[in-house]
């Protein structure tokens, strides 16, 4: 039976089927940070995962949800690179054939990553339309199985994994934040939150210049925004997708945006008083706390989830050292 949306019990089997493949990344207590702000801060480092991001959790549990006839066939996705070396790395380790579609500008490292993985790297168009037309037109002469990095079940099932971790090491967590993209992060782990512990709060955060799911929550209905550019590439949004938006209208309680200088202050605090390298998509989770857009109480423990790591070192450092820097147009 195809499944309609992802439960509970799909992200305890994902965790059980990945457990042996990816690391329990720790919940890391910042006491340095708490007057910074405004809360009780734990970190959920998923730059520490294999291959530098969450996104081994979801392709894992899909490749090894396949059929022996499908993964004989290989799989394919299209990513701007973390899905891209998750799925490259887990096909390499499973033995599964890999096809990566990423656009023509995304981070070179990341590009490198999937190739070094053993992945066949396509570098195609930014558009999203265009790269979706490549995927489905190797898919017509190959027969590879799509591995989609948000509207797929299991892919959410397996990124849900995230939120029973952080529920089994700090039970008392009262709010959790999670950066939005295409979705099926924040959907996989709201499903496991509030299908265990209902009171728990969990807020998604969006880059203001890719930012179609908050626009969507204030008109009520799915809208489409025009997208400007971002150092937040990695969460781009212009529409939302079909399969998370009813996952993330029930279960996320508030969606907030946040603004490129909030952004850019956040990797560097991060960088300085937590020692992590982190994307700027990660460190959205922390503008939002940053500029009050999220407001929270001193004493209330909150769970950010720092997605990934993987970006081109020198754009970093540019961040880290204050300098002008502009981000891509991320769709």
């Amino acid at each position: 039976m195809e499944k309609t949306t992802v439960t509970l019990q799909d992200v305890r089997e994902a965790a059980d089927r990945i457990r042996p493949y990816i690391r329990h990344t720790p919940l890391l207590r910042e006491k340095t940070m708490d007057k910074i702000l405004g809360c009780e801060v734990y970190l959920k480092p998923e730059m520490l995962q294999i291959t530098g991001s969450f996104k081994l959790r979801g392709a894992m549990n899909k490749i090894l949800s396949l059929t022996e006839e499908e993964r004989k066939r290989g799989i394919i996705c299209s990513s701007s690179g973390n899905h891209a070396q998750a799925c490259a790395f887990a096909g390499q380790l499973l033995g599964v054939h890999t096809v990566v579609v990423v656009p023509e500008d995304a981070p070179k490292v990341k590009i490198e990553n999937a190739r070094k993985l053993g992945a066949d790297v396509i570098v195609w168009e930014r558009a999203y339309a265009a790269r979706w037309k490549k995927v489905k037109d190797e898919i017509a002469e190959h027969g590879y199985t799509m591995v989609h990095g948000y509207e797929d079940y299991d892919v959410m099932a397996g990124q849900g994994t995230i939120a029973l971790e952080m529920m089994e090491d700090l039970p008392e967590v009262e709010t959790v934040l999670v950066p939005i993209g295409g979705g099926g992060l924040i959907s996989g782990i709201a499903t496991a939150i509030k299908e265990t512990n209902p009171k728990i709060r969990v807020v998604g955060i969006q880059a203001a210049a890719t930012c179609a799911y908050y626009v969507s929550r204030q008109k009520g209905q799915k809208t489409r925004v025009e997208c400007t550019p971002t150092v937040a590439d990695g969460i781009g949004c212009s529409y939302p997708a079909d399969n998370p938006y009813p996952i993330i209208d029930r279960y996320v309680d508030e969606i907030e945006i946040v603004e490129e200088e909030d952004i850019k202050e956040s990797v560097r605090l991060v960088a300085h008083h937590a020692k992590l390298i982190a994307e700027p998509t990660s460190c959205v989770v922390i503008a939002a706390l940053l500029s009050g857009r999220v407001k929270t109480r001193p004493d209330e423990k909150v769970a950010c989830v720092l997605t990934s790591g993987n970006w081109d070192i020198d754009k970093i450092g540019m961040i880290l050292k204050n300098e002008p820097f502009e981000g891509e147009i991320a769709t």
